[in-house]
Parts: structure tokens; C-alpha cells; sequence
């Protein structure tokens, strides 16, 4: 975002946070589908970046020094439509297409058709490399553009989120900074249950190389300032593990299994919102 209409002000920024949830809630529900919880769970990650610390412009997509986000788990991708509407880069009434036949505004992320997004994901897995080629490119050009990329922790079990991980430190790319939206439920079961040796996931970063940061994800003071101690970390690639809570804001959302790809009804909706406006 341009320094013109990015913010520092926490509570401006809990005010965008409370407006992406509504959004996302509105928009899968008008669809009757999508993935409402695990956007939920990284509604303060994509805040932080988008109307803070990233440098783009909602009105120049191409922008050549713009940061780069890639959002590696495609199938959260409302949380950034969300924040493209938010920052006035695509209409609001826009979201409503979302999943319709003809939208840009897919189940997965399309850079033909919206593009704001950079990369075509939801194969999981592949969202890091893409990052790390982007990285590299920025590094090979002297380019001074930063490189993101958000993660789900289910998402990490894929074997090519490793390769990327063994090779970005090899390269010293500290333009480099992976999020993992560690909310510890992936489609059928507790990431635990699916795959226990994924924990502890800080130590596996550390193994490979990556300056690893801690925090809590819905916190924006801490998304901040592990966004800014990425930045500021020198010859190596970055990595902020962000515990959060997948279906966050909604009470009969949070850590529920059903609503991994199923939307709200309209009366659930209703309550939905209800909540996140009075929180």
C-alpha cells in the first residue's frame, strides 16, 4: 500500500480486521461455499501486511516495487479478497461473485483474471518455491522489494514446502519471509492427529536455517513487530510461526471441524456478524 494510505494506528487496523471478517462471512455465504475459518484465522496477518508494512498499490496492481504476498493456501483466499476490498482495489459488491462461474473472484486465486494476486495456488504446498523464485529474482535484479508468503500448518506437510525451506537459506535470501497460520486444524482432523511429528513446526524452521519468530497471530502489535524483526534480520530467510485459532471471531466457528469449506447459513450468518461487530 502507498505511504499515503498505509497506518500505524493499532485501533484503525482492528477496525479493518473487524470489517475483513464481515466480508468474509458475507461473501461465503452469498456463495453457499468457500472457506470461511481459515480465513478467519489469518484475517490479522493479511491486515497487518496489507494496511501497514506492505508496499502496493490497490490502484496499480503492476506496480514493479511492489512486495509481493503469495498466498500459499489458496483455499483461504477470501481473507484477501477481503482486504482488496477493503482497500478500495476491487468493488465490494464484487465479493458476492465469489465462486461464480465467470468471476475473478474464484474459490483459489487467479492472477489471469485478478491481478493483485501474484500466484495461482491451491495445489498446497507449492506457494513457498514460488515465493523463494520470487525472492531470488528480487535478489538477481538488486531489487529492493520483499517477498511473502502465508502458510496453513496442514499445509506444511507437503514434502515441497521443505525443499524450499532447505534451499532459501542456502541462497541468504533475507527478503525472504514465510507466515504459517498455525491454527492446528486442517480438513478432516487436529494437524496433530493427521501428522504428530509436524511439532514442534519452530524447531523444524530452525533446523533448516530460518530465523524463526513466535507470535500470537491475532495480535496485531505482535504480527507488527515479527513482521519488522523479519525485516530487519540479515542473511537469512524468515519465518513468523503465528499461533492462531482457525474460525476466529465467530464463537460457533472457532476450532469446529464443519465449517473447514462450508459457509454459514443466512441465520447463521446473521449471528456471525452480530458477534463481530459487538467484539
Amino acid at each position: 500500500m502507498s505511504a499515503a494510505t498505509r497506518t500505524e494506528d493499532l485501533q484503525a487496523l482492528k477496525d479493518v480486521a473487524r470489517r475483513m471478517r464481515v466480508r468474509i462471512i458475507e461473501m461465503t455465504t452469498a456463495s453457499a461455499s468457500g472457506h470461511p475459518t481459515t480465513s478467519l484465522s489469518s484475517v490479522e496477518i493479511v491486515t497487518a501486511l496489507h494496511f501497514s508494512r506492505l508496499r502496493w498499490d490497490p490502484q496499480d496492481a503492476a506496480m514493479p516495487d511492489r512486495d509481493r504476498f503469495v498466498i500459499s493456501k489458496g483455499h483461504g483466499v477470501p481473507v484477501l479478497y477481503a482486504a482488496y476490498a477493503e482497500a478500495g482495489a476491487i468493488p465490494d459488491e464484487e465479493l458476492k461473485t465469489l465462486r461464480q462461474t465467470g468471476s475473478r473472484l474464484q474459490g483459489h486465486p487467479d492472477p489471469v483474471r485478478l491481478p493483485f494476486t501474484e500466484a495461482a495456488t491451491g495445489s498446497l504446498g507449492q506457494g513457498l518455491s514460488i515465493a523463494m523464485g520470487m525472492a531470488l529474482a528480487a535478489r538477481m535484479d538488486g531489487a529492493s522489494w520483499r517477498t511473502y508468503c502465508l502458510m496453513g500448518d496442514g499445509e506444511i506437510q507437503e514434502g515441497q514446502v521443505w525443499e524450499a525451506a532447505m534451499s532459501a537459506p542456502k541462497f541468504g535470501l533475507d527478503n525472504l519471509c514465510g507466515i504459517v497460520d498455525h491454527n492446528r486444524i486442517q480438513q478432516t482432523s487436529s494437524v496433530d492427529e493427521i501428522l504428530h511429528t509436524l511439532n514442534p513446526i519452530s524447531d523444524k524452521w530452525r533446523a533448516f536455517g530460518w530465523h524463526v519468530i513466535e507470535c500470537d497471530g491475532h495480535d496485531l502489535t505482535q504480527v507488527l513487530a515479527a513482521l519488522d524483526e523479519a525485516a530487519a534480520t540479515p542473511g537469512v530467510p524468515s519465518v513468523i510461526v503465528a499461533r492462531t485459532v482457525k474460525g476466529k471471531g465467530v464463537s460457533f466457528m472457532e476450532d469446529d471441524l464443519q465449517f473447514h469449506g462450508k459457509a454459514a447459513t443466512d441465520e447463521q450468518a446473521v449471528k456471525a456478524i452480530e458477534e463481530i461487530l459487538s467484539a
